[in-house]
């Protein structure tokens, strides 16, 4: 079976994908990551002690701003006019570190994939910046989309994608 790539012409140029005759749906995507750090770093944040202020409430609106700003981010990405976008920061003495999820929703003709994992990314980019004087070896990962519904696809989920 041959899959033609959706954002090449015949010519091989980029392109954006025209969605103009796809249906509009409520769609919402979540995404989610981390960043690890020392222990002392974490209890610092949680505290309200980190030298550049509150950590958690500046990434949370960097992570919201992001997701606005996805198709200025992005290649071929399409501006959307989103409907709500969640950032939810909470900390995990197990890892140790804070860990980030974020839900974008749309009714529109294509998904928010995109703005939920920019939202997550540059989250966890902003608890960097923010913390970097206190941890210079903090680790961002796990950058992930966790779950999507609506649209052509419908719902896929990660949980279940992995069984299979």
């Amino acid at each position: 079976m041959t899959h033609s790539l959706t954002h090449l012409d015949d010519t091989g140029a980029a392109r954006m994908v025209d969605v103009g005759d796809k249906a509009e749906t409520q769609r919402r995507a979540v995404a989610s990551g981390t960043v690890t750090m020392a222990p002392d770093t974490l209890s610092a944040i949680n505290a309200g002690n980190a030298p550049k202020g509150d950590v958690i409430a500046t990434a949370r609106l960097a992570g919201i701003m992001a997701a606005k700003r996805t198709a200025d981010l992005i290649p071929l990405c399409h501006p959307l006019p989103l409907t709500g976008v969640i950032v939810d920061i909470v900390a995990d003495d197990a890892l140790p570190g804070l860990r980030v999820t974020a839900a974008a929703t749309v009714s529109g003709k294509t998904g928010v994939e995109m703005e939920a994992l920019t939202a997550v990314s540059v989250a966890c980019l902003t608890i960097y910046d923010m913390a970097k004087a206190l941890d210079r070896g903090m680790v961002i990962g796990d950058v992930r989309l966790v779950e999507k519904s609506g649209g052509r696809s419908g719902h896929w989920r990660a949980d279940d994608a992995a069984r299979g």
